[in-house]
């Protein structure tokens, strides 16, 4: 959804709450379609600041919540709230080559950077028997191929397809799709209402690199917000078949 340069990216996605879409009714529904059980071995795939974890912990009594992304700025940022919580661990690395096992993988916007086909079989080893994951990804809404507006919307995102594209891809990973869930405005408006705040903060002292990022962040937003009917994200909790 961008093409900003990475120096800028971070820049503007620093101190943000969460790093994508999404809310805690979110992984509460998740965690029932998976069937938790009391003692749950929880996987934050690509984590972020950790802005899922308090929803994680409560998704089964007892839980345990390995949250791992490889920016460790954001992993330091996690460290300030959950750092000295017993039922969390912290890490900063490689979430593609989780070991587990887990009872439960989520992973908000992370599959996006490595698609299905990829990502889903690297992280079967890594589930406990029974275990699933929970995975959101760009999706088109509508009939059809999808608008030019929606096209370039996500124009650095080759795999855009349906929500019948995304099970069919799933399937071919070896999974089955338990269930779907269409990522709600207030799941996208927890991520961008930060953001914009974060991008007025930095208009005030932005160079002339900084101030095209944010026109384009800020450009990215107004283009959900006008088309949010036609595309967004897909939650999808998956199992091995």
């Amino acid at each position: 959804m961008s093409t900003w340069d990475r120096e800028s990216f971070f820049t503007i996605h620093a101190d943000l709450p969460r790093e994508g879409p999404g809310e805690t009714a979110d992984v509460a529904w998740a965690a029932e379609v998976a069937d938790l059980v009391p003692g749950a071995r929880i996987c934050d795939a690509g984590s972020g600041p950790g802005g899922d974890i308090g929803a994680l912990l409560r998704a089964a009594k007892d839980a345990h919540v390995t949250a791992i992304d490889a920016h460790a700025p954001f992993i330091d940022a996690a460290k300030a709230r959950w750092g000295a919580d017993g039922r969390v661990d912290l890490v900063a690395g490689d979430y593609t080559g989780i070991t587990g096992p887990f009872d439960f993988i989520w992973s908000a916007g992370a599959v996006y950077f490595h698609g299905i086909a990829e990502l889903l079989p690297l992280w079967r080893p890594a589930l406990a028997e029974g275990g699933a994951i929970a995975f959101s990804e760009p999706c088109v809404f509508t009939d059809g191929p999808p608008s030019d507006v929606v096209k370039a919307l996500w124009e650095d995102y080759p795999r855009l397809t349906d929500a019948q594209g995304i099970a069919a891809q799933v399937r071919l990973a070896g999974y089955e799709t338990l269930a779907t869930r269409k990522l709600s405005d207030v799941a996208w408006e927890s991520y961008y209402r930060p953001m914009e705040a974060r991008i007025a903060e930095l208009r005030r002292t932005a160079d002339t690199r900084m101030h095209a990022a944010l026109d384009e962040a800020e450009a990215e937003i107004a283009a959900w917000r006008a088309n949010r009917t036609e595309t967004g994200y897909l939650l999808s909790v998956v199992r091995p078949l």
